[in-house]
């Protein structure tokens, strides 16, 4: 949905599940590109909750999953605290002046922050082959 909820300016056909896994499932990976428009301060619309407002809302709503455990972008890796995404490695190359400028809100940045282990040898050839079209890989 893209709009209020009373009145969108467009009505999108559904998550096709991603709700029930973003609810229900125990562990949940992220993998998307980062820029301020996929990573924006606010959204009209919630399709798959992760934390919502933080704290212990998932629990208070009574969603058994685990909610979001890691999202991986082409910048960096986020982990959690207290149901805030936080900034938690950067990618070989990356500053966080690009972060900060590719993210919606303030952004929380972990007190050690680390920089993401590049793949080895086993691992990039897992990702090539799950990424076959180079949608991730380019």
């Amino acid at each position: 949905m893209i709009g209020p909820y009373e009145r969108p300016a467009v009505r999108l056909p559904g998550s096709g599940g991603a709700c029930e896994i973003a609810i229900l499932a125990k562990r949940v990976v992220v993998v998307a590109r980062q820029t301020r428009r996929s990573f924006p301060e606010r959204v009209d619309f919630v399709t798959s909750p992760g934390f919502l407002d933080g704290g212990d809302e998932r629990q208070r709503l009574g969603m058994p999953g685990g909610g979001p455990s890691l999202v991986v972008t082409d910048l960096g890796c986020y982990g959690f605290v207290e149901g805030e995404m936080t900034l938690v490695s950067l990618h070989p190359g990356v500053t966080l002046e690009q972060v900060r400028a590719a993210i919606g809100w303030e952004l929380r940045v972990a007190p050690h922050l680390a920089t993401t282990e590049p793949p080895g040898e086993d691992e990039l050839h897992v990702l090539r082959d799950l990424d076959r079209d180079r949608l991730y890989l380019g």
